[in-house]
């Protein structure tokens, strides 16, 4: 049986690796998106994100009405050239902040599998080291 839902959040895909953004509204997910479409990285959806999951994997989409657009505040609705479907390998949540420089490995639930999770909030760097982890992973992860 496929499983199927709807999150609030923005996705995009490096490299064929999906990295979902969570968090309340004003946290900064289509500003941290649109850093990362700077540097590679292409829209998957932005502000609502389908999610499916094919068995051991969740893959996440745009709604029709939202593909190849987002918000960029103070400036409006932008397009962008729209990534298809992607499996998503990584979830960070702007709303909750990690305390600790060196975390241990923590998780978010979708559709009844865990995918890795990274707290935020945003901050100027976190752009970056989400790059790196779609291109490379995190190094205890090998």
């Amino acid at each position: 049986m496929i499983r199927v839902g709807q999150i609030h959040g923005t996705t995009v895909a490096l490299e064929g690796r999906g990295l979902l953004l969570l968090g309340p509204s004003g946290s900064g997910k289509s500003s941290l998106a649109l850093q990362l479409l700077a540097v590679g990285a292409r829209l998957v959806s932005d502000d609502r994100t389908d999610l499916r999951r094919d068995q051991d994997s969740i893959i996440a989409s745009a709604p029709i009405s939202l593909n190849g657009r987002i918000e960029a505040r103070g400036i409006g609705i932008l397009n962008a050239d729209p990534a298809g479907p992607v499996r998503l390998v990584l979830v960070a949540d702007l709303g909750k902040s990690e305390e600790m420089r060196l975390p241990p490995d923590r998780y978010h639930e979708l559709l009844g599998l865990r995918l890795p999770l990274a707290l935020g909030p945003y901050r100027p760097h976190l752009y970056a080291a989400l790059r790196q982890y779609l291109i490379a992973g995190r190094a205890d992860e090998l």
